[in-house]
């Protein structure tokens, strides 16, 4: 073996052993916190009717589900999450592309994008619900609210970031608007739309309980509003853990992606 090959090999291992010692360190601080957290809660240290505790959640978690409606709750809340999160970043792709293609109508709603950015889309929800009506339709149109601005914005501006004379020099070989998106804007702002996929995790998530806050009758949000009308914060808590658990599965699905979309550009460069 060469002695590119064994440094190679040693730098691989070291960052497989790197990579591996983040892994545990997190695992051990999240278990660290459980731990804390129930013996603060048993010692008195905190409330544990105003905090719960890891073992109280997992009391309320298994009555749920004993009355066979946790996996309903959680389908609900994914499914709704999932549509939103698709349909905000296909939609906001789409009129990213659009206005990218026209450079008027792209400096003409300018202005209108920051002040729809701005806009706390929350404060819309009580006319939502009268447009599209008390159900799951007004809870994926929240979602969609509040993520498409971002979407459109973030992939707008990594589409103007691209090298202008890369395009320029595509255009003087007489490619079309299309043939440029295609083979030059889309590859070079992978990354960029890879980040909007991530920070629309975070935003559908949050516009889909924001929805389920208001007009659902099932789903995780709803349990966080009927634990509290009902003064189980146990609920309450439990809902709020398996929230964080699917965001960050969600979170890591994108990320699978972004690695295998950067691993099929860079071969295809």
């Amino acid at each position: 073996m060469s002695n590119y090959s064994l440094e190679h090999q040693n730098f691989v291992d070291k960052v497989k052993k790197e990579k591996k010692k983040v892994i545990i360190t997190r695992i051990l601080i999240l278990i660290a916190l459980f731990v804390f957290w129930e013996v603060a809660g048993n010692v008195g240290l905190i409330d544990p009717f105003l905090t719960s505790t890891p073992s109280r959640m997992y009391k309320s978690c298994i009555k749920i589900y004993s009355e066979g409606t946790l996996y309903k709750h959680i389908l609900i809340t994914c499914g709704e999450t999932i549509l939103g999160f698709l349909l905000s970043t296909f939609l906001g792709t789409i009129i990213a592309i659009l206005l990218w293609m026209s450079d008027f109508a792209s400096k003409v709603l300018d202005p209108y994008l920051v002040v729809l950015n701005a806009l706390p889309k929350v404060a819309l929800a009580p006319i939502i619900i009268f447009w599209v009506g008390n159900g799951i339709s007004a809870i994926v149109f929240i979602a969609i609210l509040i993520s498409i601005v971002v979407t459109i914005i973030n992939i707008l501006n990594g589409f103007k970031e691209v090298d202008q004379d890369k395009v320029k020099l595509l255009k003087t070989f007489g490619a079309s608007k299309l043939q440029i998106l295609y083979y030059l804007i889309i590859p070079a702002t992978i990354p960029t739309i890879i980040s909007s996929l991530k920070i629309n995790v975070g935003l559908s998530w949050v516009g889909v309980i924001m929805g389920e806050f208001l007009v659902a009758k099932d789903g995780l949000g709803f349990l966080i509003i009927f634990g509290g009308q009902i003064s189980q914060l146990d609920m309450v808590m439990m809902s709020i853990v398996i929230l964080c658990i699917l965001a960050f599965l969600m979170y890591e699905i994108v990320a699978i992606l972004e690695k295998k979309l950067i691993k099929h550009s860079s071969i295809k460069n």
